[in-house]
């Protein structure tokens, strides 16, 4: 990542963006970004899964998008109707509303990619149901702006590889400030990355005071307001298991030489320590508009994206060792990481399905994880470089079926 701007193309000129994932925290975001900065941002399409076409055809004509993708076939008629009575809401008189072309399906997304050429792809789409349109996306020669870190895992080096230089920016605060830091410095002379975390609404207990945590505790998230999936893989440090293993893939830096912080305030949002014994550190308030703003317009930051830390008054920041006793998860994704191969693919998948099981009311807390490296563990046959996307979905559905089983067992 360099601070060139992007080939061919107009800087002064507002960037055309596909929004993947807009009814979500993050493409929500993303669209409140694009609206406070006309001047920088043309949405010109969303996608999400239909399951709230109201939002969804409220977002289409307040941007006055191209297209729509709706994953959900039978959400068409729903988001048709709901864009005739927004359009009615603010006032367009009947026919005076062109609606946008709506793509619907399982490749709903794709064809949407494929129809609309723009700038920038945000993918803020859920779990690995987003490497598709990953690659799809990076294939159109477009900036990917990723928050959708399961594809880059799941995908490997069918991502990296796929991807031209500058083309991959991270959304992700951790990897965003990493990106920051970078700037400071030649790539000989890193030598170290650290990722913080806020420790979740765990920090501080002991594996044996997890042992009975409810979901409703898991969700109840100290710093950010997020999904429920990424809510629960906060409190079970699976996403900074996740994030250490992306950390890897987008900066060429081993996993040996990335370490993990708790970081409570959520403030430093992460750091490069370099050679010469120096440490840059990104600090801001928690709010994911910054990092969204960036990776849109990256490498040309994007003025009051969000406010500033203030020195005008007392305040402390402090660190922590992560107690891997407590939280495994980023022990069992550091050997993913150093196997490589299809395994990152199968520590997602895996956790996936222990997360919803979790959130179904199927398994424990601590038996997330416990289960997940269970699965990693067998996973010999996993352990080569994918060729394609099919090995990755293979892996992933070996992951799943694996997981099911052991958790049928473990209600046994």
């Amino acid at each position: 990542m360099t601070s060139s701007p992007l080939p061919g193309r107009d800087a002064t000129a507002a960037r055309s963006v596909l929004v993947l994932g807009s009814t979500g925290s993050i493409g929500t975001q993303a669209l409140d970004v694009a609206w406070r900065n006309p001047e920088l941002f043309r949405v010109a399409g969303i996608a999400a899964g239909g399951s709230d076409p109201a939002t969804l055809a409220a977002q289409a004509i307040a941007h006055e998008v191209d297209a729509i993708a709706v994953i959900k076939p039978t959400a068409v008629e729903d988001v048709q109707l709901a864009l005739y009575t927004e359009a009615q809401r603010r006032g367009y008189p009947t026919g005076g509303y062109r609606l946008p072309r709506i793509f619907a399906g399982a490749d709903a997304v794709g064809e949407l990619i494929d129809a609309v050429p723009v700038d920038v792809v945000l993918n803020g789409m859920p779990g690995s149901a987003g490497l598709d349109p990953t690659l799809r996306a990076l294939r159109t020669g477009a900036t990917l702006a990723l928050a959708n870190k399961e594809s880059l895992i799941a995908g490997g080096p069918l991502v990296t590889e796929a991807a031209g230089p500058d083309q991959l920016v991270p959304v992700d605060s951790e990897h965003s400030a990493l990106a920051q830091a970078l700037r400071g410095g030649r790539a000989e002379e890193v030598a170290r990355l650290v990722l913080t975390a806020s420790g979740g609404p765990f920090r501080g207990r002991s594996r044996a005071e997890l042992v009975e945590v409810t979901v409703d505790q898991a969700l109840n998230h100290p710093t950010w307001e997020m999904g429920p999936v990424v809510t629960i893989n906060s409190a079970t440090m699976v996403n900074k298991s996740l994030e250490l293993i992306e950390a890897q893939l987008l900066f060429g830096v081993p996993c040996e030489r990335i370490d993990v912080v708790v970081h409570p305030q959520s403030v430093v949002h992460s750091m490069v320590t370099f050679t010469d014994g120096s440490t840059l550190a990104q600090a801001s308030p928690p709010d994911m508009r910054l990092p969204i703003a960036l990776a849109m317009n990256w490498p040309h930051r994007v003025p009051e994206a969000a406010p500033a830390c203030r020195w005008d008054s007392a305040t402390s920041w402090t660190f922590e060792p992560l107690d891997d006793e407590a939280f495994p998860a980023v022990t069992v994704a550091r050997h993913a990481a150093r196997v490589g191969g299809c395994l990152p693919a199968v520590f997602n998948a895996a956790n996936e399905e222990l997360v919803a099981a979790f959130l179904a009311g199927n398994t424990g807390f601590t038996s997330i994880v416990d289960t997940v490296s269970q699965v990693v563990e067998q996973a010999d046959e996993w352990h080569g470089r994918p060729r394609d996307i099919d090995d990755v979905l293979a892996a992933e559905q070996w992951a799943r079926s694996r997981a099911a089983e052991l958790i049928r067992q473990g209600r046994d």
